[in-house]
């Protein structure tokens, strides 16, 4: 497990950062900064409020929880869950996303909303699918491209089945569409980059990913949170309680 709250913020940000979709315009900064370990962090620390889709929530969550936005527990929370998200004051947590998301979501403001009164909490799955527009997207009739962001941008969670050549072997649940809700298809083992400080992994390891990395290895209490959060988030914009439970 990973002490330092700037290092564990990094690796789940980094592959979307590198792919150009959020952070710093330097997008091998951090990556850099990960495999440069304790010397990294100072850096890391001036960094990372350039993400400013996460920074808000992690002051967010640490506001409430008398933390500072980069302790590892609130890092935690937000990329993958935890008892602070049960700590959040609910007003400050709608002023917070009204203040940042009401003129960007325009009509879809009444989904957010109503994602708000249902129980949302502050976690990256809140974020990608309450507030990003992909499953009014994917509503719409624009199924691949929707599902396909979907999919990467959450958080998943696989157990490791082995490695081919530079990659590491996951079983895993990818997110289907019925044409109607967003679900959790049957397991398949995807193919992925290990972690960028490429920390070994053996077979039978719970992990978490983003996007086409691994992130860390989680424990089964850290899937159990991951899973709750991700599940709360999407059986709200399925307008029901979400039963996708895990088989690892």
């Amino acid at each position: 497990m990973i002490a330092d709250g700037a290092t564990l913020f990094s690796r789940y940000a980094f592959p979307p950062n590198h792919l150009g979709y959020c952070g710093p315009a330097d997008t091998g900064l951090l990556g850099e900064l990960i495999v440069a370990g304790e010397d990294g962090v100072e850096e890391m620390r001036h960094v990372i409020p350039d993400f400013d889709g996460a920074w808000p929530y992690l002051e967010l969550i640490a506001a409430c929880a008398g933390r500072d936005p980069l302790d590892p527990e609130v890092v935690e929370a937000y990329w993958l869950g935890s008892p602070l998200l049960e700590r959040i004051d609910l007003l400050l947590m709608g002023n917070s996303i009204e203040d940042r998301f009401r003129r960007r979501a325009g009509h879809n403001w009444d989904a957010v909303t109503a994602g708000l009164s249902s129980g949302a909490r502050p976690n990256h799955s809140f974020h990608v699918f309450c507030i990003y527009p992909w499953v009014g997207l994917l509503k719409s009739g624009m199924v691949d491209p929707a599902l396909q962001v979907l999919d990467r941008c959450r958080i998943r969670w696989g157990l490791v089945e082995g490695s081919v050549d530079s990659k590491v072997l996951v079983r895993s649940r990818s997110l289907q569409w019925d044409g109607r809700s967003i679900g959790l298809g049957p397991e398949v083992v995807e193919s992925v980059l290990p972690a960028v400080d490429a920390v070994p992994l053996e077979p039978g390891e719970l992990v978490a990913m983003h996007w086409d990395y691994v992130c860390q290895r989680i424990t089964r209490g850290q899937l159990g949170q991951l899973e709750h959060y991700h599940n709360l988030h999407l059986g709200i914009v399925n307008g029901s309680a979400s039963q996708l439970a895990s088989k690892f």
